[in-house]
């Protein structure tokens, strides 16, 4: 596992046995640091859960199937299409099911790329590729380590924010056009307070059914094709 490190290889995340001292294992922690990996301390029934093999000498890393991308390679796609810029950015997505969809509808209606928080969730796992269905492959998704500040860098290079919220306003009367981030939360919670207080608009999505929420990945489907909509009908 070192040997992946230093080879640069992409490690979203170490599950280190809590209390665990071992030689090997303290050298791969220090790798982890180095490289800026997240660490998390977990008990050997949980470590054991998480093996595929209970074989894990106190120790599992979760490699990410993809290589990740740049904030310019995501300017880069609108610029070669000339288009306005047109990211989504998710809050703390932690099911990779709901990550793979959202892949796969940003590659749908056009979007640049999906950018991701380094912490506190799911990262480009193996099931996460499956359920884009080969979107992977053709949508860039970028991982950064403060999804606030970069929120402000992009407000810097043009970009101005919406975020979907029960609470804001319907999203068919916002106009929705030009360099935009869109941003939806996790499944749950929604947006967090912080990311919600730097987005320049909130949109909901409008329900007519007795269910008053909508699983993550269709709430940004909907409103991706909105904004889709939006910028075919300029």
């Amino acid at each position: 596992m070192t040997e992946a490190f230093k080879s640069g290889r992409t490690i979203d995340r170490l599950y280190v046995l809590d209390g665990c001292q071992d030689g090997p294992v303290l050298t791969i922690k220090r790798e982890a640091a180095k490289a800026g990996t997240p660490i998390r301390y977990i008990s050997r029934e949980r470590l054991d859960q998480l093996s595929e093999t209970g074989r894990h000498q106190g120790v599992i890393a979760v490699c990410a199937a993809y290589s990740y991308a740049s904030m310019d390679d995501l300017f880069a796609r609108a610029q070669a299409k000339d288009e306005d810029p047109f990211f989504i950015l998710l809050d703390n997505i932690v099911d990779p099911h709901n990550l793979g969809a959202i892949i796969r509808t940003a590659n749908a209606v056009g979007a640049h790329g999906v950018i991701i928080p380094k912490d506190r969730a799911v990262g480009l796992t193996a099931t996460v590729a499956k359920a884009s269905a080969g979107a992977l492959n053709y949508t860039p998704v970028v991982k950064v380590t403060n999804m606030v500040q970069t929120i402000e860098a992009l407000k810097k290079k043009g970009l101005w924010f919406v975020c979907a919220d029960m609470d804001g306003e319907p999203m068919t009367r916002l106009n929705l056009t030009g360099p935009i981030g869109m941003i939806v939360g996790a499944e749950g919670s929604g947006v967090s307070r912080l990311v919600k207080e730097h987005c320049d608009t909130i949109a909901s999505i409008p329900l007519r059914g007795e269910i008053n929420s909508l699983n993550a990945s269709v709430a940004a489907g909907v409103l991706a094709y909105e904004i889709l909509r939006q910028r075919l009908s300029m």
